[in-house]
């Protein structure tokens, strides 16, 4: 049985393209033995704190229960990518990068000692083995041109985190290119391994 962890930024609901895409990664993925699990980062997660980043560098045990307060979206977060073998994101590009409420849900999933650890030869991530496929959209940047600070940085992100099999499907630069690239990027997620 797998777990899927489905993540969505858009800041659309109903016309949403990478919505719709990370939907159809979805059903192509995914099967009858599959669990879902869904959040949708667009109506805004806390940004991390110093009450958060104490809480962060104290042993659970230790923790008082503001800091524990303080950090329970956080943990859920981290227990969501813990418990996926595969992670799904539909993911826009405003101006040029990702949407704050994707940035802050980043900041809330890297934590020391859970999802990456330091060791001597610098951080490690601690999520190995996962998968994550990515719906990247964009109004008129091309993806993988030097205007495109997303998908580096994505990439590198989970990385950091341990994710290192990343597979993107893009539907770029809709204001030039309209149905025929979301025609693209269906065609491409018609042919992702299952």
């Amino acid at each position: 049985m797998s777990q899927i962890l489905h993540i969505d930024a858009s800041g659309r609901e109903t016309s949403s393209v990478s919505r719709k895409l990370s939907n159809q990664i979805i059903q192509k993925i995914s099967d009858d033995k599959s669990t879902v699990s869904y959040r949708d980062v667009s109506q805004g997660l806390p940004f991390v704190d110093e009450m958060m980043i104490g809480a962060y560098y104290t042993q659970k045990t230790e923790r008082s229960e503001q800091q524990n307060q303080a950090i329970v979206i956080s943990d859920a977060i981290v227990e969501e990518l813990m418990a996926a073998d595969t992670v799904v994101i539909g993911m826009p590009i405003y101006n040029f990068s990702m949407p704050a409420g994707f940035k802050a849900w980043s900041d809330l999933a890297a934590r020391v000692g859970e999802t990456f650890k330091y060791t001597e030869n610098g951080p490690v991530g601690l999520l190995e083995g996962k998968k994550a496929y990515i719906a990247v959209v964009s109004g008129g940047t091309k993806v993988g041109s030097e205007i495109d600070f997303l998908t580096p940085w994505l990439r590198h992100y989970l990385g950091f985190i341990g994710i290192h099999d990343v597979e993107i499907v893009q539907a770029e630069a809709l204001n030039q290119n309209g149905d025929k690239a979301i025609d693209e990027a269906l065609v491409a997620i018609a042919s992702l391994d299952s």
